[in-house]
């Protein structure tokens, strides 16, 4: 079993409002590695950030990415730098991947500028911005859809995603 559709993109893209929705259209399960994360360790990804480091959530991100692949048929969303590490992108191959695009000014108004998010804690708007920038290509690159979401309904982003899954 393989996800049906894999959600890439970066914090405030959408992935888990779209991703539940999308997941509904098509009839089947939504999941979402980072609450996977959390179920496992029991505490949320902010908490792990801090107490146990980001190497160690990448750890445990890189495992529930993997077990999810491997076993859930639905809409799998993906924390936003699980592409991060090479594995897991190897893992990616061969996976419908929908890239959901978001502007910087959208993305801030999305995540909020006094967000629990680890990586955006200093300068929240700076570090976004830099996230972004740095991730952008490896989203490009392993995705098979790409879906611009800045200024649309959540529907009207699933309604392309349906779209571009057509054979």
């Amino acid at each position: 079993m393989s996800p049906r559709v894999v959600l890439v993109g970066a914090p405030g893209a959408g992935k888990s409002t779209v991703g539940k929705l999308l997941a509904e259209r098509l009839g089947v399960a939504f999941r979402d590695t980072d609450a996977d994360v959390e179920a496992t360790v029991g505490k949320p990804v902010g908490d792990i950030f801090v107490e146990d480091g980001e190497e160690r959530f990448r750890e445990l991100e890189a495992q529930a990415v993997r077990l999810a692949l491997a076993e859930h048929g639905g809409v799998l969303s993906l924390g936003g730098g699980a592409v991060l590490a090479e594995a897991t992108r190897e893992l990616l191959g061969g996976h419908s991947i929908v890239y959901l695009e978001v502007g910087l000014s959208q993305a801030v108004q999305r995540v909020g500028l006094a967000s629990a998010r680890p990586l955006l804690v200093l300068n929240p708007r700076s570090q976004l911005k830099k996230l972004m920038d740095a991730r952008r290509p490896i989203y490009e690159g392993l995705a098979k859809i790409t879906v611009a979401t800045d200024e649309r309904d959540p529907d009207e982003v699933v309604e392309e995603i349906v779209k571009g899954l057509e054979p």
